[in-house]
């Protein structure tokens, strides 16, 4: 599995390139750029290595993950894939979201609709989707063998926000739990910050300790 991070956005948000070694077949996650500069980096890193964009994935509807999904759809015909609990955030409906987080853009309407245990499939690669609301209703993880996507839920040494609209402390504690039962030598691939791992959140991130 190749990974590309590229950070973008006024929030620092890590977007994700992932794509199979074989196929070539890719999916991007979290697209949240919000200048032609910062999509430029992206598509440049899509086109140089030859890869075949399939999906746009976002781990939840918040604008800084997903104002760049109409750019990266218009340029490579791909669809939208959001949990069903957040596809409010998206089209039309979005824009009031957008808007009260200071974005112009929004993103266009989801495709799929993604639900738990699903999966996301590309090139000889699969990523199942785990719900773990708690930043927002609709926020997922997507695992993978050794690696785990896991949006604004947990980052190294931190977890996501649950003051905001649709957040629910209750529906984090019970996310983190779940991501805690994982390996502990899964690599974290969070949605903001460096990596990290199961193990390393368990000894250092203070919040799964209390």
């Amino acid at each position: 599995m190749l990974i590309q991070t590229i950070v973008v956005g006024m929030f620092f948000t890590n977007c994700y390139v992932v794509a199979c070694d074989r196929t070539k077949e890719a999916i991007i996650v979290d697209p949240g750029f919000t200048s032609d500069l910062e999509a430029e980096r992206v598509f440049g890193f899509i086109d140089e290595n030859e890869l075949k964009l399939r999906l746009i994935v976002n781990t939840h509807g918040h604008p800084d993950h997903t104002c760049g999904n109409g750019t990266v759809k218009d340029r490579y015909h791909v669809p939208i894939l959001v949990h069903e609990y957040d596809a409010h955030m998206l089209g039309e409906s979005g824009r009031k979201t957008a808007a009260y987080f200071g974005f112009e853009n929004s993103s266009p309407d989801a495709d799929t609709l993604l639900h738990d245990e699903d999966w996301v499939k590309f090139g000889d690669l699969a990523l199942r989707v785990m719900h773990t609301p708690g930043h927002s209703r609709g926020s997922i993880s997507l695992l993978g063998e050794n690696e785990c996507f896991t949006g604004d839920t947990l980052f190294e040494g931190s977890i996501g926000r649950t003051d905001f609209p649709e957040s629910s402390e209750q529906d984090m504690v019970f996310s983190l739990k779940k991501l805690m039962r994982l390996p502990d030598n899964l690599v974290i691939y969070p949605g903001h910050g460096p990596r990290t791992t199961i193990a390393d959140e368990k000894r250092n991130n203070p919040f799964l300790r209390l």
